[in-house]
């Protein structure tokens, strides 16, 4: 099970300022906090057959902020709850968010996001394999 720990690095596409590509199931300690951007895990569940998880966590990320390009081993879905975001997916145009929007980013996809003038806040479903990283730099 993933725990907020293991968690607190790689929830809502890890950042810049610090990067620990930790495996859905681990419990290691995080290499660093990623600036302007806050975590709360919502709740972990495994799905039946033990392969695989799903994660939801609220963010928010701080005016200006940019979330660093990387890529997850599954699926990200997420909605902007508040506040106007930049999202750039390779081979995807970019597209600008607002509250209300929701957007999916395809596995193993670069991605990134970079916030507008006022705090925005995220709601994200991760659906990794339990045993991988949740994210990686790319």
């Amino acid at each position: 099970m993933l725990t907020r720990r293991g968690f607190v690095n790689c929830a809502l596409c890890t950042a810049a300022g610090g990067f620990a590509a930790v495996a859905a199931g681990a419990q290691a300690q995080p290499a660093g906090q990623t600036s302007g951007v806050t975590r709360r895990i919502l709740s972990t569940e495994e799905l039946p057959g033990g392969r695989y998880v799903v994660v939801q966590v609220a963010a928010e990320i701080a005016p200006g902020a940019t979330v660093a390009r990387h890529t997850h081993p599954g699926i990200e879905s997420s909605v902007i709850l508040a506040g106007e975001a930049e999202l750039l997916v390779d081979g995807q145009p970019n597209r600008t968010l607002r509250a209300g929007d929701s957007f999916q980013v395809p596995a193993v996809t670069p991605h990134s996001l970079r916030n507008g003038s006022g705090a925005t806040r995220v709601a994200g479903t991760y659906t990794v394999e339990k045993d991988k990283p949740l994210a990686s730099p790319a």
